[in-house]
C-alpha cells in the first residue's frame, strides 16, 4: 500500500502588528509630499533656476517670484522662542506647559515659561500675511531661549494644528534640519549664531517691546523709511520679558497696552502691505 500523504492545514496568517501611525510617518506633512510634483529640469539648467523651480513646486503658500538682489523686502526674527527639547519617561518631547506641568516643577522650572505655541501662532501669522505671498519676506529666522538659532524657508507649510508643528520642532531639534519629501531642498534648517551674519548690509533693524519709551504708529513709521532699505523686525515669542538691544538700530513700542506676539506681527504686516501697496 502507498502510504498516504499528510493533508496540509491552512496557512497561519502573518500577523501584522499594528503601529501607532505617528511613529511610521515622519513629523514632516503629508500634504506635502502627496501634493508635490517632480521638478523637471534640463541638464543645462543652473542650481539657482532649479532651485526656484523647487520652490514653486513645493505644496504649500504660492510665492510670487521677487528679485531678492535689487527690490528691497523683510526679514522677521523671533527671539526667545520657547522650544526645549526633554526626555519625558522613555521618549523625547517638546516640553510645554499643559503635558508638562508636573515634569517641570519636579525639575525646578516655572510652566508659565515653557510656551511653545507661542512661536507657533507668529510663525502662521508671518507665513500666512500676503506679505509672504506677494513674495517680499526674504527670511524668518527663529532664536530658542537656549540660543539655538534656525532658519523657516517663507514657502514652508508648517502643520495647523499644534501636536504636528511640536512634532516638527523636535525633529528639527534633534536633526538640525528638515528636508523635503522627494526633494534634496532643506525647508527648516539650523544655522549658526550670530544672526547679523544673513542679515542683509542696507537694512534697518527695528526691535519691539511694550517697555519701550517710543510710542509709534506702526503705518506712519514704516511710511517714513525708504523704500530702497530691507526692514528687519525683530520680535519676542516668549511669554514673559523682553528681548535684547544689542544689534537693533531702532526700539519701538506700537500699542499702549501689551499684545501677543501674533497680534504684533500682524500690524506690523499690515502696515508694511499699506506702503507698498498689498492688498
Amino acid at each position: 500500500m502507498v502510504r498516504p500523504y499528510k493533508m496540509k492545514g491552512h496557512k497561519r496568517k502573518e500577523r501584522k502588528e499594528n503601529y501607532d501611525s505617528e511613529e511610521i510617518k515622519p513629523f514632516i506633512e503629508e500634504e506635502t509630499a502627496a501634493t508635490t510634483k517632480k521638478v523637471k529640469a534640463e541638464n543645462t539648467t543652473s542650481d539657482g533656476e532649479k532651485a526656484e523651480e523647487a520652490v514653486h513646486e513645493l505644496a504649500g503658500i504660492p510665492i510670487v517670484p521677487c528679485d531678492q538682489n535689487n527690490k528691497p523686502g523683510v526679514i522677521f526674527i523671533l527671539e526667545k522662542a520657547s522650544l526645549e527639547v526633554a526626555k519625558v519617561g522613555k521618549s523625547y518631547q517638546l516640553l510645554n506647559s499643559d503635558d508638562h506641568a508636573n515634569f517641570l516643577k519636579r525639575n525646578n522650572r516655572n510652566p508659565a515659561d515653557y510656551r511653545p505655541d507661542i512661536a507657533h501662532q507668529a510663525i502662521l501669522t508671518i507665513l500666512d500675511s500676503p506679505l509672504n505671498k506677494a513674495g517680499k519676506l526674504r527670511a524668518l529666522y527663529v532664536r530658542t531661549e537656549k540660543g539655538v538659532l534656525f532658519e523657516v524657508k517663507p514657502h514652508v507649510r508648517i502643520p495647523r494644528t499644534y501636536k504636528r508643528f511640536s512634532g516638527i520642532m523636535l525633529q528639527l531639534l534633534q536633526k538640525l534640519n528638515i528636508t523635503a519629501v522627494g526633494k534634496r531642498e532643506k525647508l527648516l534648517r539650523v544655522v549658526k549664531n550670530p544672526v547679523t551674519q544673513y542679515l542683509p548690509i542696507n537694512s534697518r533693524k527695528i526691535g519691539f517691546s511694550h517697555s519701550s519709551e517710543k510710542l509709534v504708529d506702526m503705518r506712519d513709521y514704516v511710511a517714513a523709511v525708504s523704500n530702497d532699505v530691507n526692514l528687519v523686525f525683530v520680535v519676542g515669542a516668549m511669554a514673559h520679558g523682553k528681548i535684547e538691544k544689542e544689534y537693533v538700530d531702532d526700539f519701538i513700542s506700537i500699542s499702549d497696552y501689551p499684545l501677543s506676539a501674533a497680534f504684533c506681527i500682524s500690524r506690523i504686516c499690515n502696515a508694511v502691505e499699506q506702503k507698498w501697496k498689498i492688498l
